[in-house]
């Protein structure tokens, strides 16, 4: 409701200044970048800087193997425990993931030494929540209770060179096409080392490491290419954008996160200059954990690294916003809204449930 009533009071403040008295209208348009969950579309002239600042929640529930629903009592009764034989280690799963919620705080920065070149840095901060069922040790479906885990730190640092190959649009126009290749590398700043209590099939709450997908940070080098193409016809926007992230080694624990690879396209259509709406799809596939970290063990799918990664669709829509007079000149908030249309994951695994952006960006 918060978020809400913060881009409702937004998009009145931008509508105003659009509509403010000023004997003209700054060269900007709603829909000169694209939707505001894609990274790295666009460079800038020389001398030009931007800052950017974005809000990222993502919530999943339920859980997978495949394309496939797979319940918690299912899970604990028929997918084996990879350490089970170990001491205290029962055979079958027997603490499973329900739901979980990612809160991601993004803030960047872009300068422009060259029109040949953009330079881009991003860092972040994650909070992340999870909800488990714990079953009594042995064997059955009898629930011996309920925890939560919330890890919070830091994440890795992004780096980038952005590469115009079509040159820059001339400011005000109608009709544009952009084609920019990102160089990029993520470092690994963010924290693997985090901790969480738990309770255990035999009802002991230790705190022990916590697992892959609940670390903030990779542990890794990793590169990170893209390509982004953006256009223009009128009031019509249009775009698409490939990239990966390819990891260079193991972590100092001996594991390393699967390569991603990503491709998304999108279309926008802008009503008014301050204003424009966009659609998007996106699709993603990763692989599992590559290596153990002996210290993340446990009767729970998230211990596993197999179980880890797959493949994903999801549907975006999004709203663009830019003052264009007065004191809100230049000033950009988006907001985008999805949801995945198709999940294959290598599981048992949590399955996505939706996930909201909102962003600002201001260009000096």
């Amino acid at each position: 409701m918060k978020t809400v009533n913060f881009l409702a009071g937004a998009t009145l403040a931008l509508a105003l200044s659009a509509n403010a008295t000023s004997a003209s209208a700054h060269n900007v348009h709603a829909d000169d970048h694209a939707p505001i969950g894609v990274m790295g579309d666009h460079a800038h002239k020389k001398g030009e800087f931007m800052i950017s600042a974005r809000v990222m929640h993502m919530e999943m529930s339920g859980n997978q193997i495949g394309t496939d629903e797979v319940s918690p009592d299912t899970i604990v009764t028929t997918v084996p425990n990879r350490f089970a034989g170990m001491p205290g280690q029962p055979p079958t799963l027997r603490i499973v993931p329900t739901e979980m919620r990612t809160d991601m705080v993004m803030l960047g920065a872009m300068y422009a030494p060259a029109d040949a070149v953009t330079l881009m840095v991003m860092a972040n901060y994650l909070e992340k929540e999870m909800d488990h069922v714990t079953y009594m040790g042995g064997m059955g479906t009898t629930v011996r209770g309920t925890f939560q885990t919330n890890p919070k730190a830091l994440g890795d640092t992004k780096v980038a060179a952005l590469v115009p190959l079509l040159g820059h649009p001339e400011a005000g126009s109608m009709d544009t096409d952009e084609l920019t290749l990102k160089a990029g590398v993520s470092l690994p700043t963010g924290s693997t080392d985090q901790t969480a209590q738990i309770l255990t099939p035999m009802g002991g709450t230790p705190t022990v490491r916590a697992p892959y997908m609940m670390q903030a940070g990779s542990g890794t080098f990793d590169l990170e290419p893209a390509i982004t193409y953006k256009g223009r016809r009128g009031r019509i926007g249009f775009g698409a954008q490939a990239s990966a992230s390819i990891r260079l080694d193991d972590n100092k624990w001996g594991y390393a996160f699967g390569d991603a690879y990503e491709g998304t396209a999108w279309l926008s259509y802008r009503p008014a200059q301050w204003l424009s709406f966009s659609g998007r799809v996106k699709g993603r596939t990763m692989g599992q954990v590559e290596g153990i970290d002996p210290n993340i063990m446990g009767p729970v799918q998230t211990a596993n690294p197999d179980f880890q990664g797959g493949e994903r669709i999801d549907l975006i829509g999004g709203i663009n916003l830019v003052g264009t007079h007065g004191p809100l000149a230049g000033h950009r908030l988006a907001l985008e809204i999805g949801a995945p249309v198709y999940q294959d994951l290598n599981g048992p695994q949590m399955a996505g449930d939706w996930m909201l952006t909102l962003g600002y960006q201001k260009a000096f």
